[in-house]
């Protein structure tokens, strides 16, 4: 995983390298301090990953996310900032970002949330999962921004892949099944399983397969193409 580290405080910054170089199949390619620099590293570098701060001097963070989404739309973003207000989280979703964790989260945490966005999940802190939930059970009072299609909501809750992961885990499959049916490895369904178990705040499988059936999470048409 090539990733690019975007944090202004430089003992932060080195305690984080220190870490995630210990971690096998993590490369840290690049550093930078503010949001212009990360922006143009995008543009030179080969990326996987793009761990941001939001406290950034220059432009800021929610600025180099959205404007590295639009030159990069396929490059993942997790946010990692001190940050909690609950607007904040609508703005990075508005953004682009894959994820957003907290500054003091466990280390083995932020390493998932990693793989996760890499492996084209997602990963939220568990308010802001509360939050963007909310949403998709009807309370008016929730943070996210409207769009223009309800159906798009509720396709950017669950990414595709997480959909077909979901239909098959209320299929009873299991996770070396799942990945023989979508040709993914196992450690790849691993990662996308947490990241349902996270979005839908369920503690297993089956309580997201409950879920999934009941709410109707899965779209049909994902449905009529495993089945």
């Amino acid at each position: 995983m090539r990733l690019l580290l975007v944090e202004d405080d430089e003992l932060f910054r080195l305690g984080l390298c220190t870490r995630l170089q210990q971690e096998p199949g993590i490369e840290i390619i690049a550093e930078a301090e503010d949001g212009e620099t990360a922006v143009a590293m995008t543009n030179r570098l080969l990326l996987d990953v793009v761990l941001l701060d939001i406290g950034l001097p220059g432009i800021g963070g929610i600025e180099a996310c959205r404007q590295i989404k639009q030159l990069h739309p396929h490059l993942p973003i997790l946010v990692l900032t001190s940050r909690t207000e609950k607007p904040l989280i609508a703005k990075l979703i508005e953004a682009g970002a894959q994820g957003y964790c907290l500054k003091g989260i466990p280390a083995e945490n932020l390493i998932l949330a990693l793989r996760s966005v890499a492996a084209g999940a997602s990963w939220w802190d568990k308010n802001a999962t509360s939050e963007i939930r909310a949403v998709f059970e009807g309370n008016q009072t929730a943070i996210l921004p409207t769009k223009s299609h309800e159906t798009e909501e509720q396709e950017n809750y669950l990414t595709n892949r997480e959909q077909e992961i979901l239909a098959l885990i209320a299929k009873g499959k299991n996770n070396q099944e799942i990945a023989q049916l979508l040709y993914i490895t196992p450690g790849t369904v691993r990662v996308h399983v947490h990241a349902i178990l996270q979005k839908l705040a369920v503690r297993d499988r089956t309580q997201a397969a409950i879920m999934a059936i009941h709410k109707g999470l899965i779209a049909p048409e994902i449905i009529n193409s495993i089945s």
